[in-house]
């Protein structure tokens, strides 16, 4: 085999993120997971009262959010356009208790859906840490 050839080949079995984690069937049951702990953690509270008493609506918009940041289908941009995140959460007071609430939900969630792959959930936790304290506005 030619070195471009390997190369193709290599390049070829590249995953996404998305792919890694399972794709759309572990990334629905991951988002089910989160939105079903922030609406039963006490520690959720404050996170969970800026959204509205049905989170079908939000658990549909981050399942289409994260599926296009994984590497997936590109949902979110197809439905809604850029994303624009920091903007579409001004109107909410995020600051570290918030955050670290969010956190708090996706880590217990990605721990519960038991990837194998720890690379993948210590990367994925620390981007979406920084997405997180992106969002900060307090």
């Amino acid at each position: 085999m030619s070195f471009q050839a390997c190369i193709v080949t290599v390049m070829n079995d590249v995953k996404t993120p998305y792919e890694r984690l399972g794709g759309e069937p572990a990334l629905r049951q991951l988002i089910e997971r989160f939105y079903d702990l922030m609406d039963s953690l006490p520690e959720a509270a404050g996170i969970r009262a800026m959204h509205a008493a049905d989170l079908s609506t939000a658990r549909d918009k981050l399942f289409k959010f994260l599926s296009g940041w994984l590497g997936g289908p590109p949902l979110y941009m197809e439905e809604f356009g850029h994303p624009r995140l920091r903007g579409r959460h001004l109107p909410f007071a995020i600051g570290e208790d918030e955050r670290d609430a969010w956190m708090l939900c996706m880590r217990m969630a990605m721990n519960e859906l038991a990837i194998d792959d720890r690379l993948l959930t210590d990367h994925l936790l620390q981007s979406l840490y920084k997405v997180a304290d992106h969002m900060r506005n307090q």
